[in-house]
Formats: structure tokens, sequence, C-alpha cells
């Protein structure tokens, strides 16, 4: 299946089938070769981009927000083609939006307060100063508030 249809999918989708989705997606896109915890992390950021309601009203719209995850960078038509990854990706957002339901002093959280993170084979962005909340794999999460 193709990026863009992929996101289309979603974007038709009710919330329920559309957040996990666009998660889903964003976890295969930045983390698919990460440790489990990174993919975790990731989630996790764009989820406390969604709680703090100053990046979109959905998962969605958090991560297609422009230049800020790989689902609003990556052309539309690469194809998501590894199926293993693709289901844990799937397992790990539909996990990561369950433990979101939870009180926020009973969530587990992998990296605490970070609502960035940006992987070490990109361009160091400008926002990258200071020491990261955690570096897990070839990515380092960042608090920016």
């Amino acid at each position: 299946m193709t990026l863009s249809l992929l996101l289309w999918a979603a974007l038709v989708a009710p919330t329920s089938i559309a957040d996990p989705m666009c998660l889903a997606t964003t976890i295969y896109l930045e983390a698919r070769d990460q440790p489990i915890q990174g993919q975790y992390a990731v989630a996790e950021v764009a989820l406390r981009r969604l709680e703090s309601k100053r990046y979109g009203a959905t998962v969605c719209a958090v991560v297609l927000q422009p230049g800020q995850f790989a689902p609003s960078m990556v052309s539309g038509k690469m194809q998501i083609k590894n199926q293993q990854a693709w289901n844990r990706a799937w397992r790990i957002a539909v996990d990561s939006l369950r433990l979101a339901q939870l009180p926020q002093r009973m969530r587990p959280s992998v990296v605490p307060g970070a609502d960035h993170f940006f992987a070490f084979n990109t361009v160091l962005p400008k926002w990258a100063v200071g020491t990261p909340v955690a570096t897990i794999g070839d990515h380092a999460f960042y608090n920016l508030r």
C-alpha cells in the first residue's frame, strides 16, 4: 500500500481507526528499524503533542503538520512494504493510545516530557541544544517546553 493511500484512508475513517493508522504510520516511517523502546518513544512524543493541544486536535493532525513527522515529509508514493514492521508499529500505536487514556500518574513513560526528537542521520535541527531527555537507537528526544 502506498503512503498516500494509507493516509487518505485514515483521513476519511472514524477517529477510532484514524488515530492508530496515523500513529502506526508515524512509528513505521520514523522508527521501524529502531528498538521497541524507541518506537514507543516516537508514539509518546506524538501523543504528548496531541495532549498539549498546541499541535492539533487529532493524532492525524499532529503527525501531518508540515515538517514535523515523517508522514508529512516522505513521498506519498512510498510503499509500506515491511509487513512485520507495520504489524509491530500497529500494535505499538494501539497500545500507546490505550496507555494515553490512563491518568497521567499511571502512564509509563519512555521519554518523560519529550515533545521533539530527531534521527542522527538527518540534519541537526537548530532546536537540538543541550542534553536530550533520552537517546534511543539513533534518535535523540528533547523537551522543548
